[in-house]
């Protein structure tokens, strides 16, 4: 048993050490995500203030997967997550994340600094959720997917969380900075209390070479290309799903429609927690391939339809919460499909590898939605993303017909 299970009264059993350690990773990992979404559901607010121009909405957003595609790309390369304790650099990048995030506070709501302020915050949460994932993977045992299925449904409550700040009129674009900063810091404290499991394989030292099996292994190169696929759609859903849902509810009246675009909003992308723990207890069960096949194909059909729905209120937050559900259900069995791909000792560092790619593939479908709004109107942009979940069904595919997917789910391809 590792030495940290110890309590003041003795050892726990190891039932009891690993759900204690999972129920402190989980909520570390709710509390410290707040600070990636600060901006994006400060947008509406600061809009009441001054006018934003289209780009400066853009680069509040996108500037944190920015750097966080920095921030995973050199992770795997260094191999962070495989040669240190992942609790103390996890503890390291989320208050570095939360003093980055209140700074935004004394600050212009936009401008550069404010954008390299952002930048940083995303070069940090790159020690935040691939870290948490590592963590996860310790504790496994014929549970994979389930255990990274909740983190990753921590992770989208707490991406959730600023914009239920925001539905709050009074607290204003600087309290919902402030109130992300504290939640993230608490989780940077908190992490430092849970404990690893016995899985836990670390690498002796720095090997560059390493990282280029992410793509050089055909198993692991469709395993990331699927999550490519899935991650095209899903941050740029979240990232327009609330401006989308403000303009449209907005003509029934400002404050109604505020608020009601905020809530459906909070709603509708912290229902992806339900599907995050859903995917993975199906997967361990009916396999990894399987589920994220499934998924993508709803949550593609979900982004066809939603932008056809602004007159039907009814369908449209039904069509808008199902998204949320699908968008998210297969995120974390990509992960787990890495986890059982990979070498025990790279384990880490194939996850990091495989959220920056993800990640640099959401710079662009972030960018270009408003583009394609502009040009052509919600349904056309949202009709986008879809393509997103086609590639990546077809990628799983493959992958489900190589012999290497026996290793998936304890054969459940």
């Amino acid at each position: 048993m590792h030495p940290g299970l110890r309590t003041p009264g003795g050892t726990t059993t190891p039932y009891a050490a690993k759900a204690s350690s999972l129920a402190l990773l989980l909520l570390a990992e709710t509390l410290a995500m707040a600070a990636w979404f600060a901006s994006a559901a400060a947008i509406v607010a600061i809009r009441r203030e001054q006018p934003l121009d289209p780009l400066s909405e853009v680069l509040l957003t996108s500037s944190v997967q920015a750097g966080f595609v920095l921030g995973t790309l050199a992770s795997s390369l260094l191999g962070l997550a495989d040669r240190f304790d992942p609790r103390r650099l996890f503890a390291l990048s989320g208050a570095a994340a939360a003093a980055l995030t209140a700074a935004l506070a004394l600050l212009p709501p936009v401008g550069p600094v404010t954008i390299a302020l952002r930048v940083l915050t995303g070069l940090c949460m790159g020690g935040i959720y691939p870290v948490g994932m590592r963590i996860a993977a310790t504790w496994a045992n014929r549970d994979l997917g389930l255990l990274i299925g909740l983190l990753v449904g921590a992770l989208v409550i707490g991406s959730a969380s600023p914009h239920l700040l925001g539905a709050f009129e009074g607290i204003g674009w600087r309290g919902i900075y402030l109130g992300a900063a504290a939640s993230t810091l608490c989780g940077a404290v908190l992490i430092l209390f849970a404990g690893l499991g016995p899985h836990l394989v670390r690498r002796a030292g720095l090997a560059l070479g390493q990282f280029a099996q992410a793509w050089r292994n055909p198993a692991l190169r469709l395993a990331n290309a699927g999550y490519c696929g899935h991650m095209w759609e899903l941050y740029a859903m979240w990232a327009w799903l609330g401006v989308f849902l403000q303009q449209t509810i907005a003509g029934r009246g400002p404050q109604a429609g505020h608020g009601a675009a905020a809530v459906l909003t909070f709603f509708a992308v912290a229902s992806g927690a339900l599907g995050a723990w859903l995917g993975g207890w199906l997967a361990d069960r009916l396999g990894r391939t399987a589920v994220t096949i499934g998924a993508m194909a709803l949550s593609g059909a979900c982004a066809l339809a939603i932008g056809w729905l602004a007159a039907a209120p009814v369908m449209l937050a039904v069509v808008a919460i199902l998204w949320g559900i699908s968008a998210v259900a297969d995120s974390a069995q990509f992960s787990a499909s890495v986890a059982e791909l990979a070498e025990p000792s790279l384990v880490g560092t194939m996850i990091t590898a495989q959220t920056c790619a993800g990640f640099l593939v959401t710079l662009v479908s972030i960018h270009l939605v408003p583009h394609f709004v502009s040009a052509f109107g919600w349904t056309a942009a949202f009709s986008v993303l879809a393509l997103g979940p086609a590639a990546g069904c077809w990628a799983m595919w493959r992958l489900r017909r190589l012999p290497e997917a026996s290793r998936l789910a304890g054969g459940n391809r």
